[in-house]
């Protein structure tokens, strides 16, 4: 069955030059699209089945002996392939109904299919990558589509954020390309089943200095204290759904990529403690500054770099329960972020903003809306019995059995940072959600006795239809027109608009699957205690790749 290894990759890539030579005709490239990310979530689960019964699979691309590109598909890379790929469906299908509100204004469809496909596919190849130039190439895939994804509408505040980004993206990836260089000019090859001996025979020194090289540049990527400044300044500029995938999957792909290396290459490195303290640097500056917020998007870029702290904890560690911690609070936190993030869209859709000074009695105009904030929230915040307590308490465990000051120094981090959470989101809740309606706000009735509340109702044109709508219309899939930026640098019309099914169905598929996080909760974590002891161990991976003609030869 190792033909399935590389579908993942493969899959987007068609899909995403098929969608390319259909750029007028929208109807088409949604069609495929769907197609080739259903496809690939199929193939992701059939890869975790089997490399949960049989072992890690895996297959040389190409034939071309040692300098081929090798793809694992071990039980943590098809893990994170499930849910990337339930992420991204989910992501899609919300992006083609904002695209119908927006009238394709904001996410022009003709460049956007293609490019999010491009952007799976340097996700995965990332995911399945055994050798470390493969691994970069798939972070250039997947970082030349997340360019123009961010920067699509062209409006100078996304130029602005895009550049930043673009500059921070290049400075890391030009710091990986030389850690690469070194690595080859000192052992010969980029294979990491090879790497495990070579690595183990250089001296102490010269392995510390490519190992640290290796680490600056995944955390850049992954947004790790003091290397996060760029994320709240870049993600919220982007349109809803970019901003959502972005946050899901791009800085766990650096996790990742430190989880791999970490365990694979560097076992035991003289680094643990050095990453065990800008865990907790990043758990609570992180939260320090989702606290001192006042919009909602910028609010959850912080809670996602205080978030990244707890997946170092659990790398840091260097133990079988911390590393399936970490793996399980990996794949809790991909879901419940991508949540939250496109709540935060339909917000900004249903309340016209997402500053919290300009919203107010969600709750009562839009009963789901609350539910489906809540619910993820609480999630987030790590509230019994959602998965994110289960999995902090994980690694709140793994600390305790390593023992010593710094580790109980993270335990007690973590718990603020957790209660910080809490009190964020819950700030977030009665600005929003429970304290009286912005009267500035669509669909809110206006004061008695106020100018407005003599405008009679008035019909509008929405998605094609006019209908009636009156000042005190409360009905849930009704929101305002403006659905970029919290800045208002849209230049859609104000006025009443449909949200769409399509926006909110994949919304409550999301919260649904973060909860069934909860209920699948054991065999998760056994994917992930099995996971983190073949880490470790090492030696199941490397014989792998060994066995591989190709490679072995």
């Amino acid at each position: 069955m190792t033909f399935l290894v590389p579908l993942p990759v493969v899959i987007p890539l068609l899909g995403a030059a098929i969608t390319l030579l259909l750029t007028r005709r929208p109807r088409a490239q949604r069609t495929v699209s769907l197609t080739a990310l259903s496809a690939t979530l199929l193939v992701s689960l059939a890869l975790l089945m089997l490399s949960t019964q049989d072992g890690a699979l895996a297959v040389a691309v190409g034939g071309w002996g040692p300098l081929g590109i090798v793809l694992v598909a071990d039980q943590l890379a098809a893990l994170m392939l499930v849910v990337s790929s339930a992420v991204t469906l989910c992501v899609l299908v919300y992006s083609i109904g904002q695209g119908l509100v927006d009238g394709a204004e904001d996410t022009p469809l003709s460049v956007y299919h293609p490019t999010y496909l491009i952007l799976t596919a340097g996700v995965t190849n990332a995911f399945l990558s055994g050798d470390l130039f493969n691994l970069y190439v798939g972070f250039e895939i997947l970082l030349v589509a997340s360019y123009v994804l961010l920067t699509l509408g062209s409006t100078e505040n996304r130029i602005r954020a895009g550049t930043t980004y673009v500059v921070v993206s290049l400075l890391s990836s030009l710091i990986f390309l030389t850690a690469l260089g070194l690595v080859y000019a000192a052992t010969g090859t980029l294979n990491m089943a090879q790497l495990v001996d070579r690595l183990d025979a250089l001296p102490d020194n010269l392995r510390l200095v490519l190992q640290g090289m290796l680490l600056l540049a995944f955390g850049i990527k992954a947004a790790v204290f003091p290397l996060s400044s760029w994320l709240p300044d870049s993600y919220p500029t982007a349109p809803a759904p970019v901003t959502a995938v972005f946050a899901g999957l791009l800085t766990k792909v650096g996790v990742y990529a430190i989880i791999r290396t970490e365990t694979l290459l560097f076992p035991g490195g003289r680094v643990a403690d050095l990453l065990l303290v800008v865990a907790l640097l990043t758990m609570v500056v992180g939260i320090l500054g989702a606290v001192a917020q006042s919009d909602i998007k910028r609010l959850l870029s912080f809670t996602l770099i205080s978030h990244i702290g707890y997946l170092l904890l659990g790398i840091g560690l260097s133990t079988t329960a911390g590393l399936s911690a970490s793996i399980f609070y990996t794949a809790h936190h991909i879901v419940v972020q991508t949540t939250l993030f496109l709540v935060a869209g339909l917000i900004e859709l249903r309340g016209g903003a997402t500053a919290l000074d300009r919203l107010g009695g969600l709750a009562r105009l839009s009963p789901l809306l609350g539910v489906l904030f809540l619910v993820p929230a609480l999630n987030l915040a790590g509230i019994p019995p959602f998965s994110g307590f289960l999995g902090k308490v994980g690694l709140f465990q793994a600390a305790a059995g390593v023992g010593g000051w710094l580790a109980w120094a993270l335990v007690a981090g973590g718990a603020v940072t957790s209660l910080l959470t809490l009190y964020a989101i819950a700030r977030v809740w009665n600005l929003a959600f429970w304290r009286t309606p912005n009267p500035a706000m669509p669909g809110v009735p206006p004061a008695e006795g106020s100018a407005l509340e003599c405008v009679p109702a008035v019909s509008v044109s929405v998605q094609g239809a006019m209908v009636p709508v009156s000042a005190g219309d409360e009905r849930v899939f009704e929101s305002s027109a403006p659905s970029s930026d919290s800045d208002s640098d849209s230049d859609s019309e104000d006025g009443p608009t449909l949200l769409p099914a399509m926006m909110v169905a994949p919304t409550i598929a999301l919260v649904a699957l973060g909860v069934a996080l909860t209920v699948l909760a054991g065999p998760l974590f056994g994917i992930a205690e099995s996971s983190a002891k073949d880490l470790i161990g090492r030696d199941a991976y490397v014989q792998t790749v060994a066995d591989l003609p190709e490679v072995g030869q």
